[in-house]
């Protein structure tokens, strides 16, 4: 017996359980529901719960999957038994997923089990630093212009040796061809792996060891996969490759919120899934508990201009709600201070400011957002700041990482003077350059007592609760006095680092060595949507791609001009179908993320590169049926008023 809470069509997805099984689920559309209610039908159905994979692609929602799967098992009378934690189902991220098999598998794998992972800045250093090695300039040849390369090269599935000769070409390609060989060279050295490494070599190594693919399909024998249109071609494998003989693998996406080809993402994984299983079951969840009619309606409306997508049209019982607020303003500054105040406004009228969110194309644009926003004193957050980025946070994980691997250099470096001990550049050189033994006495007893301190950590770490670890490291570094002297800045670092043992908690009830495992895992992987600290009470300020599954009552989309959004990307004749239409589908997204209340503005002028440009009105506004769309009036500064929408070019 399912839930009476499904509608007919959810209900069909929780049933259909044997055989592929392909769910278009639309924004709103209670997906995450559907995954949950079907993973506890096949637990009352008599399947194992540790034979169940779910797959999602952040933390936050592998987190919130998580939560309500095990409170679906744990509340149902018809599961007569409590589930243990090694029973429970495998919820991850896919990243994540390639942690657990890498350290499961390490020694067919050929790697260490305790290898560290470089998150992206670790990654921009080190081909930094291999730029400089090969005498190149890292100012005039971006060290991330680099990575995206290699990246993306990664998540096609191609390795270092593999990458021929025919795909190079162009002097900046010649660059980044001598840079990766220096690149994995810095890994191995340090014993570590990049966030592509853990999806690359995963698939590397079920691909090359029919033993350890079988084995994984015989202990997941359901497996679901959500955002599957977000998936590259290393995940795609992946998936492919732990599905077993009864093809029991159930995938969720929407084609229309395709929206990270830029970082690998291919449609036609969830385009050609009946091609890849021709026994596939289609079922399309097309009510959306989220929006109001008005919005629903523009959103179909928009995205049905596109050619590439399953047919799909979003409907809701939700009131008609308020028509969507189209405005322009004279320049990017108006348009700021106009939004910053209807937030206040809202907020007055007793809105929450978390149930707020500008959404703005180009990461520039949040500059003059919060310039507004402290001036009108509306409480905001700018999403992508992200906790584990902070210095004093990875500066106490580098400890513990350099702890439990001696040959990480990277994090060595870090920490080796962080506090002061007196141990110059100089030093560090002959450290790592094998010439210690040219060093005075002194500094050889300063170098031993900072040895002494990371033995004793990696001591600590083997017996304690992964919460005591990190607040012996803050204490016995040195790095707790050394901000309790430091005033308002140091207390700020000081409470981030308390905040980081609270983070640590979570893993106090597993073995030690897992549970730091786990531990330095998580932190690395995550990404700017796990780094939302959902109890302050602030407008969130992001990028459309950040706010992807999120949704708030209000939101305003800002800067709508043509060559900004959509951007001017589009207009290039090299650009692919599938890449002029993201842009339309980002705008879709944008429209799905609100509950209640839509606000769309564009400035007349905006100054980008240090440069003023006049603009004409983004397509997407005139994409919408104008009975569904209001225009602001203002007063302006010459006491007349006029709708600034008018568009007259």
């Amino acid at each position: 017996m399912t839930s009476e809470r499904l509608n007919s069509e959810q209900k069909r997805a929780v049933l259909a359980v044997d055989g592929p099984v392909l769910i278009l689920a639309g924004a709103g559309a209670g997906k995450t529901k559907t995954i949950a209610e079907r993973i506890r039908h096949l637990v009352r159905s008599g399947v194992s719960p540790s034979s169940i994979l779910a797959i999602t692609f952040t933390n936050k929602a592998s987190r919130e999957m998580r939560e309500r799967v095990e409170r679906g098992l744990s509340e149902d009378p018809a599961i007569n038994r409590p589930v243990s934690m090694a029973e429970r189902p495998f919820v991850s991220t896919f990243h994540a997923l390639g942690v657990h098999i890498l350290r499961e598998q390490s020694l067919k794998a050929g790697i260490k089990r305790h290898f560290a992972i470089f998150d992206r800045d670790d990654s921009k250093r080190a081909v930094k630093e291999a730029l400089v090695t090969l005498g190149f300039d890292p100012k005039t040849h971006e060290p991330g212009a680099v990575l995206s390369v290699i990246s993306k090269l990664k998540g096609r599935g191609i390795n270092v040796e593999e990458w021929s000769e025919a795909e190079q070409g162009g002097y900046f390609l010649d660059v980044v061809a001598q840079v990766w060989p220096e690149y994995e060279r810095a890994l191995k050295r340090e014993d570590a792996l990049d966030f592509d490494d853990l999806l690359l070599k995963t698939s590397n190594l079920l691909r090359e060891d029919p033993a350890v693919r079988g084995y994984y399909q015989s202990v997941w024998r359901y497996i679901h996969i959500d955002e599957y249109q977000d998936t590259n071609r290393v995940q795609y494998d992946i998936s492919k490759m732990l599905v077993g003989v009864g093809e029991n693998i159930c995938v969720v996406g929407d084609i229309d919120q395709n929206i990270y080809s830029w970082r690998g993402a291919d449609i036609k994984n969830i385009l050609d899934f009946e091609k890849d299983y021709p026994k596939a079951q289609v079922i399309t969840l097309e009510e959306n508990y989220r929006s109001t009619k008005t919005i629903l309606e523009a959103a179909n409306a928009v995205i049905e201009k596109n050619k590439i997508r399953r047919k799909k049209n979003l409907f809701t019982s939700n009131a008609a709600g308020e028509k969507i607020t189209a405005i322009g303003l004279i320049d990017e500054a108006t348009e700021a201070a106009f939004i910053a105040s209807k937030a206040r406004e809202f907020i007055k009228n007793g809105i929450p400011p978390d149930e707020m969110a500008v959404l703005y194309r180009a990461n520039f644009q949040s500059r003059v957002l919060e310039e507004a926003f402290m001036s009108a004193e509306v409480p905001y957050q700018i999403l992508g700041t992200r906790f584990f980025e902070r210095k004093e946070v990875k500066d106490i994980i580098s400890y513990l990482r350099a702890a439990k691997n001696p040959e990480s250099l990277s994090d060595l470096k870090r920490i080796i003077n962080t506090p002061a001990r007196g141990i110059g550049k100089t030093t560090i050189l002959k450290i790592f350059g094998g010439t210690a033994e040219s060093l005075p006495l002194a500094m050889k007893t300063k170098i031993a007592v900072f040895r002494k301190l990371l033995s004793k950590i990696a001591e600590i770490s083997a017996e304690k609760r992964v919460s005591e670890t990190i607040s012996f490291i803050i204490k016995e570094s040195g790095l707790e006095e050394e901000w309790k002297e430091g005033g308002e800045d140091g207390a700020a670092r000081l409470e981030n680092t308390y905040e980081l043992v609270n983070f640590a908690s979570r893993y106090d009830a597993m073995p030690p060595e897992e549970g730091i495992l786990s531990f330095l895992s998580e932190t690395a992987l995550q990404s700017d949507q796990d780094e939302l600290k959902e109890e302050r009470k602030a407008v969130r300020l992001m990028t459309v791609h950040a706010a992807k599954g999120l949704e708030f009552d209000v939101v305003f989309i800002s800067g709508l001009e043509d060559g900004l959004f959509p951007h001017q990307r589009m207009n290039q004749s090299n650009i692919t179908a599938e890449e002029a239409e993201e842009e339309r589908r980002l705008f879709y997204v944008a429209l799905t993320r609100a509950r209640k209340k839509i606000f769309l503005s564009y400035a007349q002028v905006r100054t980008v590169f240090g440069r003023q440009q006049v603009n004409m009105p983004s397509e997407f506004i005139f994409d919408i049926p104008e009975n569904l769309v209001e225009q602001e009036i203002i007063e302006e500064s010459m006491g007349r008023r006029r709708p600034l929408l008018e568009i007259e070019f």
